[in-house]
């Protein structure tokens, strides 16, 4: 297959030069001129993941000499490999695209200024999603498959997602993802282009299922990072991943989402590996906070982007929005906010009425 790559950070660069070892003609993109020229001469992205030596066979592009536009034709499958803030440009600018795009981002998009226009054109998104203001005139942001329906509604698209550290996949230990869209071309492009022996990749039609769990775990994570930071014991880590999981499955449900698909690798899988694994950057920030670090300062240590930090407010908006109460998840954008110490973060969770378990139960 003829593979480009567009956006050359960690997760990006990771999964080029697996499915360029794996024989495929694979281009990586990026639009910093001066990092593409650094790559082709050390054969390495220093910056991102300077771990894994880039294949010979994997072809750099990118810079004014290469604008977007002349990278795209003739490929067999687009990959957006950019943070959520850049997805709707990215889009914008594919939206006629021939071959089948996946993007790899997770997290919800920056609510849009109010007053601009969202206007969607595709009939079949939920009226949630065309409603891109709740009640009270407050803008949310939209998940990506939501904003491919506004800009680029004749796009074949999809996401890759799963647990997955670009490092490991970089270094071929063995990883598993999910190929979600509601077009099948788009799957099967997918699993083509990236299963193999250490990547083993399953197929989904519920994007909004995948794409949840994707977003939503990031937050969580900053919560288990807190837990851990304060030293308040495995119990409580594993209390937290079993409530945040509910939580996220109340909100997939409530946008569309099919319960299973939580309890599965966008869901479950990835909330844990996320929540636990050191290499997460959002669990990062949940750790440096119980320090004593100031938001800004977890986040300037970390010289990467913590979707969980950006898309925290939007997941409970849109979870009051729709009735979905996520307690877990306020907490974390009160202690985001400031308005919640990390032990008093930890005591309002706590002091919260009993329930019974259940999907139900918050």
């Amino acid at each position: 297959m003829n593979i480009v790559v567009l956006g050359a950070g960690a997760w990006g660069t990771a999964l080029a030069v697996n499915a360029a070892l794996a024989g495929h003609q694979v281009s990586l993109w990026a639009r910093d001129g001066a990092m593409v020229a650094a790559m082709q001469g050390s054969r390495v992205n220093a910056r991102y993941l300077p771990d894994a030596k880039l294949p010979p066979s994997l072809r750099l592009r990118g810079g004014q000499a290469e604008p977007l536009a002349s990278v795209t034709d003739g490929q067999d499958l687009i990959v957006i490999a950019t943070p959520m803030a850049a997805v709707r440009a990215m889009l914008l600018s594919l939206q006629h695209a021939q071959a089948p795009v996946a993007w790899l981002s997770k997290g919800f998009e920056a609510a849009q200024p109010a007053g601009e226009s969202l206007a969607c054109a595709d009939s079949s998104v939920s009226s949630v999603s065309r409603a891109s203001t709740s009640t009270d005139h407050k803008p949310f942001g939209l998940l990506a498959h939501e904003i491919r329906a506004h800009v680029a509604i004749n796009l074949r698209a999809g996401v890759l997602s799963g647990p997955s550290f670009a490092q490991e996949v970089a270094r071929g230990q063995p990883t598993a993802l999910v190929a979600a869209s509601e077009h099948a071309e788009v799957r099967h492009a997918l699993v083509t282009a990236f299963h193999g022996n250490s990547l083993r990749v399953y197929a989904n039609d519920d994007i909004v299922g995948v794409e949840v769990g994707g977003a939503v775990k990031n937050v969580l994570a900053i919560a288990c990072g807190l837990c851990d930071g304060l030293q308040l014991g495995l119990n409580a880590r594993a209390a937290l991943i079993t409530r945040g999981l509910a939580e996220m499955t109340r909100l997939g449900v409530a946008l569309g989402a099919r319960a299973e698909t939580l309890t599965g690798l966008s869901g479950l899988g990835d909330l844990v590996l996320t929540a636990t694994g050191d290499l997460s950057r959002n669990r990062q920030v949940g750790l440096a906070m119980a320090q004593g670090k100031t938001l800004a300062q977890a986040v300037e240590s970390l010289g990467h982007v913590a979707e969980g930090v950006y898309c925290a407010r939007t997941v409970v908006h849109r979870a009051a929005v729709l009735g979905v109460d996520m307690p877990i998840a306020r907490s974390v954008v009160a202690l985001l906010d400031g308005t919640l110490q990390p032990r008093q973060a930890v005591a309002a969770l706590m002091g919260r009425e009993p329930v019974a378990e259940g999907l139900a139960a918050v």
